[in-house]
């Protein structure tokens, strides 16, 4: 063995050998273990990571099963029952994470090589424009173009919402008008079975709106407190615009512009366009006059403001622009001789405007995607394509020029800056929200009467025992407290206790018993409101008798003033008619000073023609 080979197997060289090894074998061990420790604290991570993905989707997962459009329509059909602001932010949630969900595909399908429609292919409509008065058409632009949902859609959804059911019910089950229906049956083969059909529901749902949306006068007396100027040189309770059009729908009332607005809402519900016609004066400008409603290549006229349609030649039917431009008898008979005369003339008509009652969320990008995304019994139409709407119109002879109707922007308008106005201004407030108060008030009657006037618009008259809902006729008949209980209100404390009212601390017995007194004077209110609708409803369901001794008795037999006065009048002549008491339906359609009054004469000269009447039928002169 050689010295270097004994040199390395000497004890020292076998002892640093055996520490070298020592050493080593430390470090492997220490290596192992820190390695150990390496890969424990990757599962770890890796284990935390997964976690989180796992969360992840188990988040994205849950968020698609989530209906959102379905989500967002339950919470509409329960906006009366819930905290307003709270279900609108819920709502607009909602119609967010779906409208996202939906960018996502669009997006994927970009990628993909399909078909993305994004933002940037929808038009918006060329009739903005003609609103610039009230608001700019870059803003214009910008709402009607922007895909994210707002505030101001969950208004919109609700209205349409309610539009919907109201169509739904007046279509498939409100009695017929025979006055026209007949007309309509007899001249199927001559108008065609679908016209026939479009017309047909046309004439039910001006007549729904005819009897249920009690007719205001377009101006109010001089009783109006100072008001500070307000947008637009816009006058305070101006016609038109003194209410939204939901408030026209849910509250019952309106003015003939209102009652209108309403009708060609519903008939956007049946898709059967209409539209304002304006009369153009020597100045060129536009006045509303009536509603037109297009029937195949015709526009079929109906008077909002005079609860009639315009009577086609000789009387027979219902008349057409192009009839009313070439036969001047058409608009004639439209007076009655000794009593109105009717404004517009044949020459007046010759070149008319056509005003679309739009508002911007009818015509954005957003209402388009999720009307197509609203199928089945969620289905309603929040959507307008006005520009097709007015290449149709501008067809017809006779329309110079279509735009948007000015009168329901003008209400929001109004809207919201009469709130403004009404906080610091409590006489303002009075007017404008006092009378209402029976409907939308913080109190349990009010919201009673609300919740049954939202299931009477939503056609759900009887309560369902199945899921304890009740409905309209029994919200409403707990309004209907006996008079003698109303009366004893101002001195049975017990009965004070039982509706909640407390006399607080600094408050006079003189200011108490006022106090009492405005609690009377609403709960009164809110009896006649509820009867008058539960009338409405016997009506609606074809029970005439009932029907004629509610509007009869109960609502004008009742020595308390009432707002339903004029309209339960025309209702209860409506009842007669079906009941073959033509002569007593005219004797009520005569009834002078009524708003209606000019309408419901037009109405007693039909009736008493349909019936073989002429000595009844006050023929103007030609």
């Amino acid at each position: 063995m050689s010295v270097a080979a004994f040199d390395y197997f000497c004890p020292r060289t076998i002892h640093l050998m055996t520490m070298t090894y020592s050493v080593q074998r430390s470090t492997t061990r220490f290596l192992l273990l820190v390695a150990i420790a390496l890969c424990v604290g990757c599962q770890d991570d890796m284990s935390t990571v997964r976690k989180i993905q796992a969360a992840r989707q188990a988040r994205q997962k849950a968020e698609t099963k989530v209906d959102h459009v379905g989500e967002s329509i339950s919470l509409v059909s329960r906006l009366i029952e819930l905290d307003g602001e709270s279900a609108g932010r819920q709502i607009v949630y909602h119609l967010n994470a779906w409208n996202q969900s939906q960018e996502a595909k669009r997006n994927q399908g970009a990628t993909t090589g399909g078909q993305s429609p994004s933002e940037n292919e929808f038009r918006p409509t060329r009739l903005l424009r003609t609103i610039e008065e009230l608001i700019s058409y870059d803003e214009a632009v910008k709402t009607v173009s922007q895909a994210e949902f707002v505030p101001l859609d969950v208004y919109n959804l609700r209205y349409c919402y309610l539009l919907r059911k109201v169509t739904d019910w007046v279509l498939e089950n409100s009695p017929d008008d025979p006055l026209w229906q007949h007309w309509v049956d007899d001249n199927r083969k001559a108008l065609g079975e679908e016209n026939s059909n479009s017309l047909a529901s046309a004439i039910k749902l001006f007549d729904w709106v005819t009897r249920n949306i009690a007719l205001e006068p377009m101006v109010f007396g001089n009783e109006a407190p100072p008001v500070p100027r307000l947008p637009m040189n816009m006058e305070f309770r101006g016609a038109g615009y003194r209410q939204t059009p939901y408030e026209t729908l849910f509250r019952g009332t309106g003015d003939a512009l209102q009652r209108s607005t309403t009708f060609i809402s519903l008939c956007r519900q049946a898709s059967i366009p209409a539209c304002m016609l304006g009369v153009v004066d020597s100045s060129g400008n536009f006045s509303p006059w009536i509603t037109g409603v297009m029937v195949g290549k015709e526009l079929y006229l109906f008077d909002c403001g005079l609860g009639v349609p315009v009577p086609g030649p000789n009387q027979v039917g219902i008349a057409t622009l192009s009839e009313a431009r070439s036969d001047a008898s058409v608009l004639r008979r439209m007076s009655v001789p000794g009593w109105f005369e009717y404004p517009v003339k044949k020459d007046d008509i010759q070149q008319c405007a056509a005003m679309l009652a739009l508002e911007p969320e009818t015509m954005s990008v957003r209402s388009k995607r999720l009307q197509e995304a609203l199928t089945g019994d969620l289905r309603l139409v929040l959507y307008e394509d006005a520009d097709a709407i007015a290449d149709a119109l501008e067809a017809l002879p006779g329309i110079a020029s279509v735009k948007i109707w000015d009168v329901p922007l003008k209400a929001r308008v109004y809207n919201a800056a009469l709130q403004q106005i009404a906080k610091n201004n409590p006489v303002v407030a009075f007017f404008t929200l006092a009378e209402w108060t029976i409907l939308e008030g913080e109190f349990d009657q009010a919201k009673r009467l609300a919740q049954g006037r939202w299931r009477h618009l939503q056609g759900i008259f009887e309560d369902d025992d199945e899921d304890s809902t009740q409905g309209a006729k029994s919200l409403f008949l707990s309004q209907r407290q006996p008079e003698f209980e109303i009366a004893d209100l101002r001195i049975d404390v017990e009965l004070q206790k039982q509706y909640g009212i407390r006399r607080t601390l600094g408050v006079t017995p003189e200011i108490y018993d006022r106090q009492i007194q405005q609690v009377q004077q609403i709960m009164r209110q809110g009896k006649n409101t509820a009867t008058f609708w539960i009338a409405l409803i016997q009506y609606e369901n074809s029970r005439f008798d009932l029907a004629e001794n509610w509007f009869g008795t109960r609502v004008l037999g009742d020595k308390q003033a009432s707002r339903w006065e004029q309209a339960a009048r025309y209702n209860l002549a409506r009842s007669l008619e079906t009941l073959d008491q033509a002569d007593k339906a005219i004797e009520l359609y005569k009834t002078e000073g009524d708003l209606q009054e000019h309408g419901n004469r037009i109405r007693a000269r039909l009736l008493a023609k349909s019936k073989g009447d002429s000595s009844d039928a006050e023929e103007p002169q030609n």
